[in-house]
């Protein structure tokens, strides 16, 4: 999967919540690529409904979760819809929640490992596959044994410090959450409403303290302090401020991820300003 063919901004959303209609859209508003959340199953229909109804569009996973989804059933998925789509997909895996998993009997690290040993003994090539990483132990297995990384929730410094451990060569989406309401307030409470339901996972608790963030950040709802940096809100140029930070920081493409309730309305608005954002700053 080539940067070009990413382009530099693609949507994030839960993988029920796109219609091939929307998806169409997206792709006339210049995004270019969607990146389906919330651990699609391992058969992938909504992947190859989004490409089906698309010209040139990436479709992403973001992520497939090991525990749920075997690698096998994974990689038939993956060649089928290569065969019908070539180039056009990317596959990417993760570990998921320690919290949502339970008590496993592999660690996360070593069943990652197995898991890429399972797609490569079955032909998927490295590149077309990424890796959730935030530590720098994934990090490295990322860049190692994939295309490269696809971090969440967190902030540009984050993605400084993965984009010196990946290297210049591996790709790095950086995914942002984003309110595009100018009322601070108002745009942290729907925020609030997204941020706080992780607060409570370990995987990110733990990389937010190494950015720097206090207990009481991180106490549940978040302080202003997290959620302003970790769901950009404003204007469209003052988020398109926002989102470039992470291709100033070293990502490659940013995942939008719009919490306002007509996400397909923020996008809309959001999308003339992006090609200008570098200026905007």
């Amino acid at each position: 999967m080539t940067r070009e063919q990413l382009g530099a901004f693609g949507v994030w959303r839960h993988y029920k919540g796109f219609a091939p209609a929307a998806a169409r859209e997206l792709e006339e508003l210049g995004f270019g690529a969607l990146w389906l959340g919330g651990s699609p199953p391992a058969d992938l229909p909504v992947a190859e409904s989004l490409l089906e109804a698309t010209e040139s569009l990436t479709v992403g996973t973001s992520i497939v979760n090991i525990w749920t989804a075997q690698a096998a059933a994974v990689a038939e998925s993956f060649h089928r819809i290569d065969q019908r789509f070539p180039g056009r997909f990317l596959l990417g895996i993760g570990a998921g929640h320690r919290e949502a998993n339970g008590a496993a009997a592999v660690k996360p690290y070593d069943a990652l490992v197995a898991y890429l040993d399972e797609l490569d003994a079955a032909g998927v090539p490295k590149e077309r596959i990424a890796l959730a990483a935030l530590g720098p132990r994934v990090v490295k297995l990322a860049r190692d044994r994939t295309s490269g990384a696809l971090p969440y929730l967190a902030p540009p410094e984050h993605t400084r410090i993965l984009r010196e451990t990946l290297g210049t060569d591996p790709l790095l989406v950086a995914e942002q959450k984003v309110v595009l309401d100018d009322d601070a307030m108002r745009a942290r409470e729907v925020a609030r409403g997204m941020v706080s339901m992780y607060l409570g996972l370990v995987n990110y608790l733990s990389s937010l303290r190494r950015l720097g963030f206090s207990e009481q950040d991180l106490a549940v709802p978040g302080s202003d302090r997290l959620i302003d940096i970790l769901a950009v809100h404003g204007t469209p140029a003052e988020v398109a401020t926002g989102l470039v930070a992470h291709l100033d920081a070293g990502a490659d493409h940013v995942a939008i991820q719009a919490l306002n309730e007509d996400y397909l309305a923020a996008l809309r608005a959001l999308a003339p300003v992006l090609p200008f954002a570098r200026s905007l700053g």
